[in-house]
């Protein structure tokens, strides 16, 4: 259990947390929401110890070990894998420990080591470090790259695999989602479903949410609010909620309005006045309740656009490639006004590149790309926030859009996406992730395009803005395509999904439950075609037929030589077993029994590595075969 009792945590001259008190019980799965800057990742800094509470206890069982995901790289020269299998702090001191053993041929300790390794299964390491980089879309190839080879988004999953790999009690992600397209999304929600431990989420995408967490904190006003279920449930809890505050608030302020009057009346009056003070000390004493603040900060429209081509953009037999490869061939493509397109597709399929094409950023390698005349893009990039002006203030950005129009309408505006008063005025460089999403996003809609070019648009973004840029998508009359891992965006704004896979592209007939369900597949497909080798061409039935005796007979020693590791398998576990049973034996740790005990600990742990090489052996075998 990890408790928080009266804690107060202070960033600053910001107060985040003002007397709270919450219990963390072993295996809850908490989602922990809230707006930019409430103190979400400030909690997960004093968890770690990082921070350190202004007032109240902290208690954390010292042998809680905690996993989260660093938030630097260093730009190693060690392997994506290698780095990964680090995750396992312990496994790394154990073999560490081993190396040092067996140069001073410390037999007993050498024992004692690789029956910890066994429990900790640490011989399975290498493939669940694997498998992780695979469901977080690193190829074989990519697994074996250095560190240092790969950009900054990739660096973050990298981290997210290693803080998985960590063996932990507490899980603690923030933003996971994060620089994730939806097929790993997929992949890491399957993942945390699995998850034996406490998990800890920050996360601003509702589906996930929902698919992941048991429970949901909710940080306002320097206070945690805990809901049982997933987002779903909360929204209609925190809604009635809300209704019932604003009730009892309403009441609330009839009545200080009555006992207001009172006073203001009879305070004077001296035959009045000792009822007077009594009613100012019930005013005083009366708990606030505090008016519902759900309207939510950001209000913005896309204004219609000027004008609408039809179509906006035609693509006519255009391959879009790299050097000699060919990413995606023969796209033909037309975008009519008002058509609302979501990509979607497996990691690495092309989506980002067709959406460079469309906007211009990227020539047809072959082909034809046709614009409409008129035709205004509104292009953001997964990496949008990058050509911000780090010196420049938001109303600076929005000038140099609009020189000639008045400050103060172009500050109303810059209202409308939570830039107010000072921030209007303050330089990009200090924002957070999320401000600096907004701040992008509100230059493009200044600009009234016709057509929205979106390419995972929500990173960063928190639930308000998130639902605000839904309900102006719906709103707008221009035409969209997007792609994104946020699946409730997708269902709220789009009409159309549109596969791109395999160097194609074509309309997807389902919906997204659809598309998982598809993803799955296309995944065993292509891990099948990957593992059996490429079909030869026809043959007739009599070369068939020596060929399948050539094939039985070059079968026959892999066969010969699995049955006979099976059998050497078989009397390694039998003789495994045996001497378990010896060490189960409480006598056997007497200390006139020592030496024969360390005879038994090296003797199981001869055993453990005998059966370890077999059983390697007898899958290279069967692989062969």
């Amino acid at each position: 259990m990890i408790n928080l009792r009266n804690l107060t945590l202070r960033r600053g001259s910001s107060v985040l947390l003002n007397a709270v008190n919450w219990t963390i019980f072993h295996k809850q799965r908490i989602g922990i929401i809230g707006a930019n800057g409430c103190g979400k990742t400030s909690l997960f800094s004093l968890l770690l110890g990082e921070l350190q509470a202004d007032a109240g206890d902290l208690d954390l069982p010292p042998q809680l070990k905690l996993s989260h995901v660093a938030q630097e790289t260093a730009a190693s020269d060690q392997s994506a894998l290698d780095y990964v299998l680090a995750g396992d702090s312990e496994l790394r001191h154990l073999q560490q420990a081993l190396t040092h053993a067996e140069q001073q041929n410390d037999g007993q300790h050498i024992a004692l080591l690789h029956a910890r390794m066994g429990e900790i299964d640490a011989y399975t390491a290498p493939a669940r470090a694997a498998q992780l980089l695979a469901g977080l879309s690193f190829s074989q190839e990519e697994q074996q790259q250095p560190v240092h080879t790969f950009s900054g988004g990739w660096r973050v999953r990298l981290n997210l695999a290693r803080a998985l790999m960590c063996r932990s009690d507490v899980l603690l992600l923030d933003e996971p989602t994060n620089h994730l397209d939806l097929d790993a999304v997929l992949w890491l929600e399957n993942w945390l479903m699995h998850y034996p431990g406490t998990l800890l989420l920050i996360s601003h995408d509702r589906d996930f949410l929902d698919h992941v967490v048991d429970h949901i904190v909710h940080i306002d006003q320097q206070q945690l609010t805990l809901y049982t279920g997933d987002y779903s449930t909360f929204e209609k809890q925190r809604a009635m909620n809300l209704m019932l505050q604003q009730a009892a608030y309403e009441k609330q302020q009839k009545h200080v309005a009555h006992l207001q009057s009172f006073i203001n009346r009879f305070r004077a009056k001296a035959s009045k006045a000792r009822q007077a003070q009594s009613r100012m000390k019930a005013l005083e004493r009366m708990e606030t309740v505090t008016a519902v603040h759900a309207k939510s900060p950001f209000q913005f429209h896309f204004k219609i656009p000027n004008k609408c081509p039809n179509p906006l953009i035609s693509l006519q037999d255009a391959d879009i490639a790299y050097d000699d490869h060919i990413v995606l061939r023969a796209l033909n493509l037309n975008i009519a006004p008002e058509e609302r397109i979501a990509l979607i597709g497996p990691n690495g399929a092309g989506k980002t590149s067709l959406m460079k094409l469309l906007a211009g950023a990227l020539a047809p390698s072959q082909g034809v790309r046709t614009t409409g005349a008129g035709l205004k893009i509104g292009y953001f990039a997964q990496h949008q926030i990058d050509y911000l002006n780090l010196n420049a203030t938001p109303l600076e950005h929005l000038r140099e859009l609009a020189p000639d129009t008045k400050e103060q309408l172009l500050r109303t505006f810059l209202g409308s996406f939570g830039f107010t008063e000072n921030r209007t005025f303050e330089t990009v460089n200090h924002f957070s992730g999320g401000e600096k999403s907004r701040l992008a996003l509100a230059l493009i809609i200044w600009q009234r395009p016709n057509l929205l070019l979106l390419d995972e648009p929500t990173n960063h973004l928190d639930m308000e803005m998130r639902h605000a840029l839904c309900l102006a998508l719906q709103e707008y009359e221009g035409a969209m395509i997007i792609v994104s891992h946020d699946r409730f965006l997708l269902r709220s704004t789009v009409d159309q999904l549109m596969l791109v896979a395999d160097g194609e592209l074509a309309p997807f007939p389902g919906d997204l439950q659809d598309y998982e369900k598809w993803l799955f597949n296309y995944r065993k497909q292509r891990e099948k075609s990957l593992s059996s080798d490429t079909k030869g061409p026809t043959v007739s039935r009599k070369a068939q037929r020596q060929l399948d005796a050539q094939q039985r007979e070059a079968r026959r020693p892999l066969i010969n030589a699995i049955k006979k590791l099976e059998s050497q398998l078989e009397h390694l576990k039998e003789a495994l077993q045996a001497l378990e049973i010896q060490l189960a034996n409480p006598a056997l740790y007497e200390e006139h029994n020592k030496s024969e005990l360390q005879h038994c600990l090296l003797q199981q742990a001869d055993l453990k590595k005998q059966l370890l090489a077999t059983e390697e052996a007898w899958l290279q075998a069967s692989e062969q075969l």
